[in-house]
């Protein structure tokens, strides 16, 4: 199979395999299974362009013009391989555990469930190989559209207004500042075409670029930079398996995507870097990180507490974007990559909690470790990729920015990043100890008789924690193509 042709596959299968899942309504394990093939069937055509990505030989795939300068493409670059990557391989996963976790709590609409998961991936595919911000667009949006009934679920009023949220702050968002940072980008440099060094290099600065660039940052929606972040927080209504589609696989993760992509292509880093236009950026993406964190220190509920972890976290990637040095780069690549299985890992591990005690709160977890030993295992390598310690992959992004700032001199960076991870360690590690340091409740605040959760859960929590620690002893893969984003 030729690197062209598996990148046909990679933007078909899903699709494919939403139709088939669909067929499949009346019979749950073969919709399972299909499941399953379908996201094995993904990450295969993804693995097998990455050797021609290395070699600095990605496939393009042109469609067709829509109007000159706004045409759809495809072509595979760096970024969006491990972009890629790492989602496809998610899915997989992610299918395992949503299998577990939709028949263990006997969840409604589960072919309704799968067929928009399927989709959803298809989307964030179309995302990662998008050879243009028309491109992009187009999946960026169906992303948000395919995700909305997985986050109404529950068919609940509570469901239905955090759908009301997530749609029309997201919608709002594209419309109002993405859409006109287009334009403006159309209007300037003719096309919207991802162009190594930058597309707008040379054709635009002083004001006129800074506000181009918040056009793009505040227009990129699932960035979730403040105040344009409570979409996501929202959406936690959902089931745990949408959560982790959220938080870690796909939604989020083409957020901080975007923004990086917007930096390194359309903008170029030594634009933004010699013109000072996004001097303000690293204030937003500093003022982001500290306050969700403060706010997830303050949370009982653990997947809100998760929620505002995750605004955090993803504010990371855009202060790493925001130092505009190569290093920086790669940390804010290798935080995308490390972030997501130490996010899933957290939320497969609330989920777990959820099945098996019917537990929500971190007020409640007292000695849960005792009972669910492998469950809270995986959730401390979670916690540990958050606060960015060895021997976990959040280590390595956390080593890139550091070094990044400090070798520039800047130092606010360093502070944010500093102070962050300190509240990273409050809200997550008292959880830990809770869970195997303390004896559990006893009368009539005692946690009912259980063990783990269902085998698909637990497989599936093991095995993310089991990446968060492959990431920091096998970067190979993921470093040389972040190396390669920025030419090094």
């Amino acid at each position: 199979m030729t690197p062209a042709h598996a990148l046909i596959l990679a933007l078909v299968v899903p699709f494919v395999g939403a139709i088939l899942v669909a067929l499949s309504d009346r019979r749950p394990n073969q919709r399972e299974a299909v499941t399953i093939i379908t996201a094995v069937a993904l990450f295969i055509s993804v693995l097998s362009i990455v050797p021609a990505v290395l070699a600095g030989a990605g496939p393009r795939l042109d469609l067709f013009v829509v109007l000159p300068g706004l045409s759809v493409a495809f072509a595979v670059e760096p970024l969006g391989m491990l972009f890629a990557l790492v989602a496809s391989f998610l899915w997989i996963v992610n299918s395992l555990y949503s299998i577990g976790y939709m028949r263990g709590n006997d969840e409604h609409h589960q072919t309704r469930f799968y067929v928009c998961f399927a989709v959803a991936l298809g989307s964030t595919m179309g995302v990662a190989f998008a050879a243009n911000m028309f491109t992009l667009f187009i999946f960026y949006e169906l992303l948000t559209l395919s995700t909305y009934p997985l986050v109404t679920h529950k068919g609940t009023q509570e469901a239905a207004a955090a759908g009301r949220t997530y749609i029309g702050l997201l919608l709002g968002t594209s419309i109002v500042f993405l859409i006109s940072a287009m334009v403006g980008t159309l209007l300037v440099a003719g096309n919207l075409d991802f162009t190594p060094g930058g597309l707008l290099a040379g054709k635009v600065d002083g004001p006129a670029l800074a506000i181009l660039l918040a056009l793009y940052v505040f227009g990129i929606g699932k960035a979730a930079v403040m105040p344009v972040h409570r979409w996501l927080p929202a959406a936690m209504v959902a089931p745990t398996p949408v959560s982790a589609l959220l938080h870690a696989v796909a939604v989020v993760k083409a957020g901080v995507f975007t923004v990086v992509k917007v930096v390194v292509y359309i903008f170029g880093v030594d634009t933004l870097a010699g013109s000072g236009g996004a001097d303000w950026l690293a204030w937003v993406a500093g003022f982001t990180v500290l306050a969700a964190s403060l706010v997830a220190l303050r949370q009982d509920n653990l997947k809100r507490r998760l929620a505002y972890s995750t605004i955090s976290q993803l504010s990371y990637v855009v202060l790493a974007a925001a130092i505009l040095t190569p290093i920086s780069i790669v940390g804010a690549t290798l935080h995308i990559a490390a972030h997501a299985f130490g996010k899933i890992t957290l939320f497969f591990a609330a989920g777990s909690i959820y099945t098996a005690a019917h537990l929500t709160e971190v007020s409640e977890l007292d000695g849960i470790g005792r009972r669910m030993p492998w469950t809270m295992g995986a959730f401390a390598i979670g916690a540990l990729t958050m606060i960015g310690l060895p021997p976990t992959g959040g280590f390595l992004g956390k080593w890139y920015m550091l070094s990044a700032a400090m070798a520039d001199g800047q130092w606010l960076p360093v502070s944010v990043i500093v102070a962050s991870t300190l509240l990273n360690v409050a809200y997550f590690m008292p959880i830990v100890y809770a869970a195997f340091w303390r004896a559990p409740p006893t009368g009539g605040n005692a946690h009912a008789a259980h063990g783990e959760a269902p085998w698909p859960i637990v497989a599936a929590l093991v095995t993310t924690a089991i990446g968060s620690l492959a990431l920091f002893f096998f970067p190979g893969v993921p470093l040389a193509l972040a190396r390669l984003l920025v030419g090094g």
